[in-house]
């Protein structure tokens, strides 16, 4: 009983801000209902139908570039600096901090940073491309359908790789030296070392870390909504967009819960392969 009350409080807070919100809106799913107009009518799975046989394909495949983009790159960025990190580099602790600072700037802040960085007529982008001379005159990074998604990556990426970094570190720190020692006297080289020695000893740390930053990615909001809003002509819009714009500026919460049902089942999809790598990596 001591257990129960103890555990009262928190499991009340997560049904009243987590359950309850999240069962009405897929339960509206079934349903036509408006945000401006009273009433609701009971379709079934017509919502669902309407959702698939229209852009959910391009939605998709929009989210999975998103999504991988901002996994792959800023994995590669954060284990290129936790291997740097990782040596008797001079500097190395103060180095180490200020790479969390991208980590650290609200998601929010970073955005309007990177849209001062991409604005096409005082960008520093455009400024630092004219004077190497890769382009001739100013780009609309945000405002061309195939330069905006990269631009969110990129963005996007830059405020992910401190974390992947601080995580890969951590684990590089408990590879034994012994082993690269060993190796190194058996005339094994660097690149030998790194995939024979210090990838297996990271692996769990690898697919642990690349896991979770796809599912979080795989449902990110905020870079993606302030720098180009999911345009131009929808070449940057998610599933987090497309629920929001559904929703809250076409006012038809039917469609937006039906998209947020299977956007829900994707996810789940991916938590169910979190878990069971959590209990193989616990085993």
């Amino acid at each position: 009983m001591f257990a129960v009350l103890l555990a009262a409080p928190g499991l009340a807070l997560l049904l009243a801000v987590v359950v309850y919100p999240l069962v009405t809106a897929l339960v509206t799913a079934f349903f036509k209902q408006s945000l401006v107009l009273p009433g609701r009518e009971f379709v079934g799975l017509q919502n669902i139908v309407d959702i698939l046989t229209g852009d959910f394909a391009r939605l998709l495949g929009q989210t999975l570039v998103f999504t991988l983009g901002t996994t792959i790159f800023p994995f590669i960025i954060g284990m290129a600096l936790a291997l740097a990190l990782n040596t008797r580099i001079p500097g190395g602790k103060t180095l180490r901090g200020l790479m969390l600072l991208p980590w650290l700037i609200p998601g929010v802040v970073v955005s309007f940073l990177w849209m001062w960085i991409f604005n096409a007529n005082y960008g520093v982008m455009n400024a630092l491309l004219q004077a190497l001379g890769v382009i001739s005159e100013p780009q609309a990074w945000l405002a061309q359908p195939t330069t905006a998604m990269i631009a969110v990556i990129v963005a996007k990426t830059w405020q992910s790789f401190p974390w992947m970094m601080v995580m890969l570190l951590a684990g590089l720190q408990t590879v034994p030296k012994e082993l690269h020692e060993a190796a190194e006297i058996d005339g094994a080289g660097t690149i030998r070392r790194f995939f024979s020695i210090t990838v297996p000893q990271i692996r769990g740390i690898i697919g642990l870390v690349l896991l979770l930053e796809f599912i979080w990615n795989f449902q990110h909001f905020d870079i993606i909504y302030v720098l180009t809003g999911g345009g131009p002509a929808g070449s940057t819009q998610t599933f987090a967009t497309a629920v929001y714009d559904t929703a809250f500026h076409g006012f038809d919460l039917g469609h937006a819960g039906a998209l947020g049902l299977l956007w829900m089942i994707l996810l789940m999809g991916l938590v169910v392969v979190y878990v069971r790598f959590s209990e193989k990596g616990e085993k």
